[in-house]
């Protein structure tokens, strides 16, 4: 199929910016579109199944107030990735530019702006990151993930789309999975790197807390960091927990889709993930982090009813095993979290993300 056009996908190199531009990226290439993406160094951890033509490194840095002395150098560094992206776009001629946020998006979208090319901005959180806000004053458009978008500049909300958050084709195969029946009970306990180390570390206590008798029948599925595999795995057998251990999971969507609830963190492609595929969530937001992003996705999706939130700062392992023990023993209520958890969900997210992307590129052409 003869390509149709190029679009530049521009996104921070961790999972939270990667995975939502990897599924914008699967649908324009369905429409017969070409993919070319800009990002950090961090690309080579997320970015192996990206569908792209090329990908482009392009220097960036993020400006930090608390450490002024820092701030030429990587003013200096920022300039440098919008000279480069701007060499990048002139010979791409793309239809538009769409960024994911973080700073390495920062340069490709400020090129596009300074050289006439339609760009629109994606935000995964409730609340909008530092570099989008400052973008979608460059911005054509801004599309939302969530129908409240916390920290959008007044003069950018008539740009405003909410599309949702787009997740990937391996995920859409898990869409609104049957929920698993109750001959034992699987329990999901994921979190990035941070979120693993702290379940490492607090999960192994809360089973402690458990009697013997209400351990048995779980299957116990959780995110592993390698340094504490050794210690987790040996707290696990002496309790007899039935348990698989990792420190990465290939097949995660199927993983979710298998789980009767999850313990988690409540990044955006997190939520995203539960919502397309039908879970419920006990959510432990990531604590300190910019503007409780997770804090206010949590809240957002406890609100459908899909799950619950329970702050770090005020966990406490045998109140966590008591709650978790009351949510086994009422499976009803899991199942309703479950069907809360699609209707918070948005399928169609990377169509929606695509056609808005279309349209500000025909805006161009026109």
């Amino acid at each position: 199929m003869r390509e149709k056009g190029i679009f530049v996908l521009a996104a921070g190199g961790t999972g939270g910016h990667l995975f939502p531009a990897q599924a914008l990226a699967e649908e324009l290439a369905r429409r017969g579109y070409a993919i070319h993406l800009m990002t950090d160094e961090r690309v080579r951890d997320y970015g192996k199944s990206f569908p792209a033509a090329a990908t482009h490194i392009v220097p960036s840095a993020t400006p930090s107030l608390s450490k002024p002395w820092l701030l030429p150098g990587r003013a200096l560094r920022l300039y440098g990735g919008y000279r480069t992206a701007s060499g990048i776009l002139k010979s791409l001629r793309p239809g538009a530019v769409v960024g994911f946020g973080g700073y390495p998006s920062f340069p490709p979208i400020m090129a596009a702006a300074r050289l006439g090319i339609p760009s629109l901005v994606h935000d995964q959180n409730a609340v909008m990151g530092r570099a989008n806000r400052v973008l979608a004053r460059w911005a054509d458009a801004v599309a939302s993930s969530f129908p409240e978008l916390q920290g959008l500049p007044p003069g950018a909300r008539g740009k405003l789309t909410v599309t949702g958050n787009p997740v990937r084709d391996i995920v859409l195969e898990q869409r609104a999975a049957p929920y698993p029946g109750f001959d034992r009970f699987n329990l999901l306990v994921v979190g990035g790197s941070q979120g693993a180390q702290f379940f490492g570390a607090f999960m192994p206590r809360v089973f402690a807390a458990m009697s013997p008798a209400e351990r048995a029948g779980i299957r116990l599925t959780q995110q592993v960091r390698p340094e504490n595999m050794a210690a987790v795995s040996k707290a696990y057998q002496d309790m007899g927990l039935d348990c698989e251990l990792s420190s990465f999971f290939m097949d995660m969507p199927r993983r979710i889709a298998g789980a009767h609830l999850l313990v988690c963190r409540s990044g955006a492609s997190t939520i995203a993930e539960l919502g397309v595929i039908g879970r419920p969530a006990i959510m432990v937001p990531l604590p300190h982090s910019l503007d409780n992003d997770q804090l206010r996705n949590a809240e957002s999706f406890a609100a459908a009813g899909a799950g619950w939130v329970h702050p770090q700062a005020g966990l406490e392992p045998a109140g966590f095993a008591q709650f978790l023990t009351s949510l086994r023993s009422q499976p009803r209520r899991l199942q309703q979290a479950a069907a809360a958890a699609l209707t918070h969900g948005k399928p169609d997210a990377a169509q929606r993300l695509a056609s808005l992307a279309e349209q500000i590129a025909g805006k161009q052409q026109s």
